[in-house]
């Protein structure tokens, strides 16, 4: 808009300022942000019209304009945008008096407008500074409210432009200082700000320029002033941010104030800024930062020496230390970044103090070490550590001192000292400082810590609560600090065992300190925590030290205090005991005892070199390790091994009583220890039974006794296995000390007979004790003792019930130790037999009777009652009875029945915790095998037992309990497997053990001979009752569970093969070939060879294979007897189990159907029939019809058929077939029926015709049945059960019913298409049964066709009675059937066809909406094309709208073939229906014109290509956003029409609607916007212009960013007004029209398009008719529109108009207007 200044008049510019200052104070973001930018945009063009406005709303202030912020803001950037020839400092001034007298009219500060009113005075100051400090200084008087503001606006200044308030700074102080004096509290953080900013001002100066000009006498004069000031009053303010501020600034001035001023300052400043410590983590770091420059200024300056002494400085040293130790390691980690300054700023104030007073700090920092106050001594290791390195020149002749005072800590408790310690003797370490005795002390202290345990935190909570609860300054004002400095035992460890590790191998110099004093280590017992570390480090100087190995044992016996090697191989001995403990610690005593060899006897020495190695690779993969549960028992067991071994070898009876001694003077290293107690116990008793010396043997067994801690379970079993490792070779000597125990227990009865009244609880402790570790040192020694002699003393002490004395115990632990104890007789017993020396057991049945009381839980003994513990007594007591069991006598029926009772529950113990139960299910098992074993005399009598056996645990075989149905079928195997050793195989006539080939014969002989003697009778076949066992186990071979199937395969195996090889009777009924059954036999062996090889194979497949062997494998009898049984193997509980069983059923009958008669069929229904009642799971029952309809089938199916329909009549009728559980069984049947081939047409007929009888299916209702008369018959059973007949066929019909369908797609479609109209109209007025019932029919259908597209839209819209909603799902439904069934599209569209003449109007609608879809493939119609087109044309006048715009969609959706045939007569059609009163028939016939314009002919469109023309017009400004996007995009697709004649008229109409189509491309709805889009594109080129063709085919077009969418308005503005100047005018009157659109978003995009065009236009009549109008409505509209965008966009716009505006016309146009109004404004401010 070049030439607006030459217009009639020029745009109000000042006005429309003014409105953009207006809306800064809108109250949306938007429209407060868009009047910033455009305020922004223009201030550079004409600031001082800004300021003018900005100034005119900020002179009611902020009572009167609400973002007065935002005024400042724009005021502040129009200030900096002024050019140096535009700055007016009068203008400047009045500005400045404004924004001044708007802060001092305001007691508050530092709120957003005072912030953004100082910016406004800094601006000023950066281009006339003397005039911005003049107006501040006429306020900087101390009754002024608003001295602060001034204050901080002179310091806003000073950071903001340094190089122009440095020189100005003597004009501040002067002003400034006189007023200091008078500042209250609360603003002097603000002037202490102000002078950190003015003395930082200053610095930044000195980096450009000299500050010697600057800081001349006044300025110095003032400057001390104010630093005197400060010091004295202000650093004492109770305020703490005013300290805080004072010391920060007084920080900064420290470095200008004169030397001798700062001098007589310390005393006072010091401790000012030390009170600030203590305070949050901030405030610390900045008083650090203040100390750091202070220290700076006053011991580094060049100007003179140190202005402070040491002992000053001590203060502040003693102040930094606790700072150290709060800092330090703070675990907090958001505030970690700040701790972390803080701290590193503090060994920058010590660094900076020992550059001048090395020595005096070294002292210092010493002296503070011997306090032993926690967080002095801290903080100065942590500066010892940190400057020792930096120093160490200085410090090198106070190695001494500094070792000597680090001797004195050693003994400290507190952690943070210890870790900081163990830090400083590694550095310590590295500068070679630690040097003889003094040096062990050292790593003696690093052992300690790297043995301590996590259980020693208890120990130092003591010490730090006694800090907290103290009442000093330095404790309350560190109590917090204490916490932070805090460190767990787990972190001083790893500390000290890497330093330990670091210096023994980076270090050589360590070498003489470390050897052999690690040697020392290993034996204290508080250390033993750290003997891994040790041992490393042992092996690592041994390693290094390799030439050397000869003199080892010199150097060690050189120095008395190192231990003597059998000590030393002692204890590591046993702390080998864990291979899991951490850091290796088993791997590094073998490599350590393999390096320390040279020590003990040379073949020792040999033999550790050899078998060492093997035992570190049982050790080296720990979580392999840990897979075995006996892994600890086993890896104890190898190291008493090993040392029995390495006994053997040394063959030097004097070093294996030195050894001897010295594990005995070991037990108090493990006093709490019960663990490694343990192991020593039975590593000396197999030092023992190695001495042949009684008397030597007998004095350390009592001294093993009375170090025993017996009351603990783990320290008693190891006792007792070394006294039977001792009576291995000193039996009568073990007895002996064992009866003398004894003995002393029984003197002393009266004794504990007085005390049970008092103390019970303790004398059944000691008690049980006592007993129990008697009863195991019996069982052990009779366990280890030689077979030759143990017989007398096992029935001494069982017959003399001298055993009965160890039975009376309670506590669980000694009940385990004595049925242990029982074991280990049992298995004397035993070992004594397969030794050759055979002997019964005496009393063997008490003693099972023992086993069982005291397995079980005592009724009152609730003080030991412990789950687990009873878990593992009752376990030992399995094994216990398991080995009675198998010794002499054979077991009696009453002590079986007892010990089966008491034990077999124990099959329905839960499966945790596993690793106690499951051994006990293994022992419980290996009992009942035993039992199996030793009860009866021959074959048949264990047959019985092993039926009676079986028949025990059937119910764990079945259970539905996964870990029971195991345990059940592994027992049952197990014993099939004992019953096959004992009564078949174990009796081969050439002496075979297992299974051999000469079974058969021994079978035969049986039978022919009958004359045997008992103890070869076997039982008969039918005896083994094989029908119930196999209908028990098959079962099981379909489990879920892959290790039941396997085993219960195996049991069927067992089964048949121990079946036939017994005798059967004579004459045998059985019936079974033979071969046939041997031969069905070996595949079963097969399947079970191949489960055992491979887990992974198909369980189906093996399932099936041993389903066919079994069904060879039985008998007629049998096979009856597994059939009419069958109904709780179906009924189990398991699924695949359920499955399986049905299966086999089915594969019985099958295969051997022939062998049943009629009563064996009358049995098999009736299961099968009761397992279809009992079984509720959907898929098993359908698994039991198809069995049922298997066995109709083989007999009379019209039987079964009938008996299946009958209850299903009785149950509609009786039932609610709805709940019942598991779901309605006939359904079922119906499914299973109609699936086959005999029964399935017969079943769709009868469907069928009571369907076609029902009244809601046939025209009657068409012609006037009433609403309630349909309700009342949809109530009918019968058609309620034909609706489940029809949904059950389509569902369940198969192939056959696939068919049957197929042959009546046609009418059932179609039937079912008008009655779902029918049924939406019920559910609409609340009826929703008959809907429902006929959308799961219509499902089935689909189901059964196999159109599950169709069954998802179904699924989907199905119930949708919204009337759209279901015409739609009728149309989805026939555009499925049009893509998969083409072919019977002409059937179904006559029949709709004929429809579309019902009555109502739900049918008439579902007909056509069905025809409508069908439509689109009209080429399959032929002949019947006319007579559907013929109906739909008849029916776009219907009565109902949904009827006219779906017969309307049908003839557009033919083919375009048939379209183009009939194209006028549908484009008259649509043209007739865009007039429609109804929006759906509108939208309808606005899309089918879309559609119909792709395909149409130039010759059917030119009549009535201007009428659709207009009518689309008058759609584009719909209210429907779809009538709206599909009228712009059918105008664009009409653009190809537009040729020829026609060209020109429909230009015209092109013009009409561009910039229509412009503004909706940024419409609300996004269809519309795309639409706009392409149409945009096609008519491109009929609008005349080859460069909008590139314009549209930008980005920008299509962003759905306003900024891009604004954007492409500029541009495309710019295009017109450059190359459609002659169309301007019109489309300006076109885009002012739509200021008045309905929808906002329209409107400000036709406000930005205007304003683009007014402001790129040169045309001086569109200026002169729009730019007021446009104008005054912008501004108008900015603040009367209630839409934010348009308001948003009217300030965009004015800012766009205004800047394209002439600058000069407008600069000189606000002159003149403006100077009348400005001065009289002066007058008025003179007045005031």
């Amino acid at each position: 808009m070049a030439s607006s200044s030459n217009s009639g008049d020029p745009l109000p510019a000042p006005e429309a300022v003014q409105a953009l200052v207006a809306s800064l104070a809108d109250d949306s973001l938007l429209v407060r942000e868009a009047s910033m930018a455009s305020l922004d945009e223009i201030a550079p063009l004409n600031p001082l019209l800004v300021l003018d406005c900005c100034s005119s709303v900020s002179r009611g202030g902020r009572r009167r304009f609400r973002n007065i912020s935002g005024v400042y803001q724009v005021m502040s950037f129009a200030i900096r945008a002024l050019e140096q020839d535009d700055v007016d400092p009068s203008y400047l001034t009045r500005i400045a008096k404004l924004v001044t007298s708007e802060i001092i009219s305001s007691k508050e500060f530092n709120a957003d407008w005072q912030r953004a009113a100082a910016g406004v005075l800094v601006s000023v100051g950066s281009h006339c500074p003397d005039l911005m400090m003049e107006e501040t200084f006429l306020h900087l008087s101390g009754t002024n409210s608003a001295l602060p503001a001034m204050v901080q606006i002179l310091a806003d200044f000073a950071a903001v432009d340094a190089l122009q308030f440095t020189p100005r700074l003597k004009a501040v102080l002067s002003r400034v200082l006189p007023i200091l004096g008078n500042v209250r509290e609360i603003h002097r953080a603000i002037f202490a700000n102000a002078f950190k900013c003015w003395c930082q001002a200053c610095w930044q100066y000195s980096v450009d320029l000299s500050l010697s000009l600057i800081l001349d006498g006044d300025v110095m004069s003032y400057i001390n002033s104010a630093f005197e000031l400060l010091l004295r009053v202000w650093a004492t303010s109770w305020d703490l941010k005013v300290r805080t501020s004072t010391v920060e600034a007084l920080g900064q001035m420290v470095g200008l104030v004169a030397r001798i001023q700062l001098k007589a300052a310390l005393p006072r400043l010091v401790p000012t800024i030390l009170e600030l410590y203590g305070k949050d983590q901030e405030t610390s770091f900045l008083a650090t930062c203040s100390l750091h420059n202070l220290l700076n200024a006053s011991l580094l300056s060049e100007s003179g020496p140190p202005l402070l002494e040491f002992e000053d400085v001590t203060v502040i040293l003693s102040s930094l230390l606790p700072v150290i130790s709060s800092y330090n390691d703070n675990n907090d980690r958001s505030d970690f970044s700040m701790g972390l300054k803080t701290y590193n700023k503090v060994q920058h104030c010590f660094l900076t103090v020992g550059m001048v007073y090395p020595d005096d700090l070294f002292l210092f920092l010493l002296n503070k070490c011997r306090i032993k106050e926690q967080h002095l001594t801290f903080g100065a290791l942590c500066v010892l550590k940190h400057l020792l390195p930096r120093l160490a020149e200085a410090w090198h002749s106070k190695i001494m001192l500094l070792v000597e005072a680090m001797k004195l800590l050693l003994d400290e408790q507190s952690l943070g000292v210890r870790k900081a310690l163990s830090e400083l003797i590694m550095v310590m370490a590295s500068h070679c400082y630690l040097v003889g005795s003094s040096g062990e002390l050292f790593v003696e202290y690093l052992v300690r810590n790297c043995a301590m345990s996590d259980k020693e935190r208890d120990n130092l909570e003591s010490v730090k609560e006694y800090s907290r609860s103290g009442s000093s300054y330095y404790s309350f004002q560190y109590k917090r600090l204490e916490l932070k400095i805090g460190v767990c035992p787990s972190e001083l460890r790893a500390i000290s065992e890497k330093g330990l590790l670091l210096i023994t191998i980076t270090i050589p110099e360590m070498e003489h300190i470390l050897w052999p004093f690690l040697l020392k280590m290993i034996i204290q017992r508080d250390y033993s925590g750290g003997i891994s570390t040790v041992c490393r480090c042992i092996s690592e100087l041994c390693r290094r030290r390799s030439s050397h190995n000869d003199s080892m044992p010199f150097e060690c016996q050189a120095r008395t205090d190192i231990p003597q090697p059998e000590e030393l191989f002692a204890r590591l001995l046993v702390l080998l005991h864990d291979p899991l403990a951490r850091e290796q610690l088993a791997t590094q005593i073998l490599t350590a005892l393999c390096y320390l060899a040279p020590l003990f006897p040379k073949n020792m020495n040999l033999f550790l070199q050899d078998e060492i190695p093997k035992m570190k690779v049982y050790i080296s993969d720990t979580e392999d390790l840990k897979q075995d549960p006996l892994y600890q028992e086993t890896w104890d067991d190898m190291i008493v091994h090993f040392f029995s071994e390495s006994l053997d070898v040394v063959q030097d009876s004097d070093w294996i009583i030195s050894l001897g001694n010295a594990f005995a003077k070991q037990y108090d290293l493990y006093t709490f220890d019960d663990d490694h107690s343990a192991l020593l116990h039975r590593c000396f008793g197999m030092l023992l039974q190695k001495v042949d010396s009684r008397n030597y043997v007998r004095e350390k067994i009592d001294w093993m006794y009375k170090q025993a801690n017996i009351a603990c379970p783990t320290n008693r079993l190891g006792l007792a296995k070394a006294m039977g490792l001792v009576a291995a070779s000193h039996l009568d000597t073990v007895l002996e000390k064992l009866k003398s125990i004894l003995d002393n227990v029984g003197q002393s009865f009266v004794q504990r007979f007085l005390s049970f009244f008092s103390e019970r609880t303790k004398h059944m402790d000691d008690s049980d004790d006592i007993h129990a570790a008697l009863a195991l040192m019996y069982g052990y020694a009779a366990r280890y003792a030689p077979s030759t002699v143990i017989e007398a003393r096992i029935d001494a002490l069982v017959g003399t019930n001298m055993l009965s004395r160890l039975l009376h115990v309670q506590h669980p632990k000694a009940k385990q130790a004595v049925i242990t104890a029982i074991d280990l007789l049992g298995c004397a017993v035993i070992n004594a037999a397969g030794n050759g020396i055979s002997f019964p057991l005496k009393k063997r049945d008490q003693l099972l009777d023992y086993v069982v009381t005291l397995m079980g839980l005592d009724d009152d003994n609730d003080i030991y009652d412990s789950s687990i513990e009873l878990l593992h007594t009752q376990a030992l007591a399995l094994s216990a009875c398991t080995t009675l069991v198998s010794v002499e006598p054979k077991l009696t029926i009453e002590t079986r029945n007892l010990v089966m009772k008491a034990t077999l529950g124990f099959f329905a113990l839960p499966n945790e915790p596993s690793d106690v139960v499951n051994p006990l299910v293994d022992n419980l098992i290996t009992l009942l095998c035993a039992i199996l074993v030793t009860s009866g005399e021959d074959g048949r009598s264990r047959a019985e037992q092993l039926l009676y056996l079986l028949g025990q645990i059937d119910q764990y075989v079945s259970s539905p309990v996964d870990y029971q149905r195991r345990r059940g079928c592994l027992a049952a195997y197990e014993m099939l497997l004992k019953f096959r050793t004992l009564c078949v195989t174990g009796y081969c006539p050439v002496g075979c053990s297992g299974s051999c080939t000469h079974i058969k014969q021994v079978n035969r002989s049986l039978q022919r001979n009958s004359n045997l003697p008992s103890a070869f009778t076997l039982p008969s076949r039918d005896s083994l009752g094989l029908g119930n066992r196999i209908v028990s186990y098959l079962p099981r071979c379909a489990d879920t569970n892959s290790e039941v199937r396997k085993i219960s395969a195996q049991i069927i195996g067992q089964l048949f093969s121990i079946s036939l090889s017994l005798p059967r009777p004579v004459p045998s009924t059985s019936g079974t070939n033979l071969e046939m059954s041997y031969s069905a036999l070996s595949s079963l062996e097969d399947v079970i060879a191949m489960l055992r090889s491979d887990a992974s194979i198909d369980p189906s497949e093996v399932f099936n294979r041993v389903v066919s062997s079994v069904c060879t494998l039985l008998t007629k009898d049998e096979l009856v007897a597994t059939l009419s049984n069958c109904s709780v193997a179906i009924s189990d509980k398991i699924k695949q189990s359920a499955e399986g069983a049905i299966q086999a059923v089915v594969e019985f009958v099958t295969n051997r159907g022939k062998d049943l008669n009629e009563s064996a069929i009358s049995r098999t229904a009736q299961s099968l029939l009761m397992a279809t009642v009992h079984v509720t799971e959907k898929y098993i029952r359908q698994e039991i019809l198809g069995a049922i309809s298997n066995l109709a089938e083989t007999t009379s199916s019209r039987i079964v058929f009938s008996e299946v329909l009958t209850s299903a009549g009785r149950d509609i009728v009786t039932k609610d077939i709805s709940r019942l559980r598991g779901g309605w069984p006939m359904q079922d049947a119906f499914y299973a029926f109609s699936q086959h081939t005999v029964l399935s047409n017969l079943f769709l007929e009868h469907v069928l015709s009571v369907l076609n009888k029902s009244p809601a299916l046939k025209n009657d209702f068409a012609r006037g049945e009433s609403s309630s008369q349909l309700v009342d018959y949809m109530e009918d059973d019968i058609l309620h059960a034909a609706v489940f007949a029809l949904t059950s066929f389509f569902r369940g019909g198969g192939r056959i019913g696939k068919k049957s369908v197929e042959q009546n797609y046609a009418s059932v479609l179609a039937t079912l298409t008008l009655h779902l109209g029918s049924c939406h109209g019920l559910a609409s007025s609340g009826h929703q049964e008959p809907l429902r019932a006929l959308l799961a029919a219509f499902q089935g259908f689909c189901e059964c066709v196999g159109d599950l597209e169709m069954g998802k839209i179904l699924a989907r819209d199905g119930e949708q009675t919204e009337n759209e909603k279901w015409i739609s799902l009728i149309g989805d439904l026939a555009g499925c059937v049009s893509i998969k069934r083409p072919k019977e599209i002409p059937g179904i569209s006559l029949i709709l066809s004929k429809y579309l003449n019902r009555t109502l109007n739900a049918q008439r609608e579902a007909a056509a909406a069905a025809l409508s879809e069908f439509a689109r493939y009209s080429e399959g119609l032929g002949s019947l094309l006319e007579e559907i087109v013929e109906a739909l044309c008849h029916h776009v006048s219907d009565d109902s709208p949904t009827v006219r715009r779906l017969c309307l969609r049908g003839l557009v959706q033919m083919s375009s073939i048939h379209v183009n045939q009939y194209t006028t007569q549908v484009l008259g059609v649509i043209l007739a229906l865009l007039d429609d009163l109804n929006e759906s028939v509108q939208l309808t016939a606005v899309s089918c014109l879309l559609m119909v314009l792709d395909s149409s002919p130039i010759d059917a469109v030119e009549p009535i290509l201007l009428s659709l023309s207009v009518r689309l017009r008058s759609l584009q400004v719909s209210m429907n956003m779809k009538i709206r996007a599909n009228a712009f995009a059918a105008f664009g697709t009409l653009s190809k029409y537009g040729i020829g004649e026609l060209r020109e008229p429909f230009v015209e109409q092109v013009h009409a609607v561009f910039p229509r189509l412009v503004l909706h491309l940024h419409d609300e709805d996004r269809s519309v916007r795309q639409a706009c889009q392409n149409t945009l594109k096609r008519v491109a080129d009929l609008v005349g212009m080859e460069e909008m063709t590139v314009l549209f085919s930008t980005h920008r077009i299509s962003s759905d960013h306003r900024t891009d969418y604004e954007d492409f308005l500029r541009d495309i503005a710019k295009q017109i007004t450059q190359n459609l100047a002659s169309r301007s005018s019109t489309y300006m009157a076109s885009i002012v029209q739509a200021f008045d659109a309905p929808w906002p978003v329209i409107q400000a995009n036709a406000i930005y398009l205007s304003s683009s065009m007014l402001a790129l236009s040169d045309d001086n009549h569109i200026s002169a008719l729009y730019s007021s109008q446009v104008f005054s409505i912008l501004v108008g509209q900015s603040s009367q529109s209630a839409d934010e965008i348009v308001r948003a966009t009217c300030n965009s716009a004015i800012g766009l108009l205004l800047k394209a505006t002439n600058s000069t016309s407008w600069k000189n146009a606000r002159l003149d207007r403006l100077e009348s109004s400005r001065n009289s404004q002066e007058s008025d401010s003179s007045r005031m």
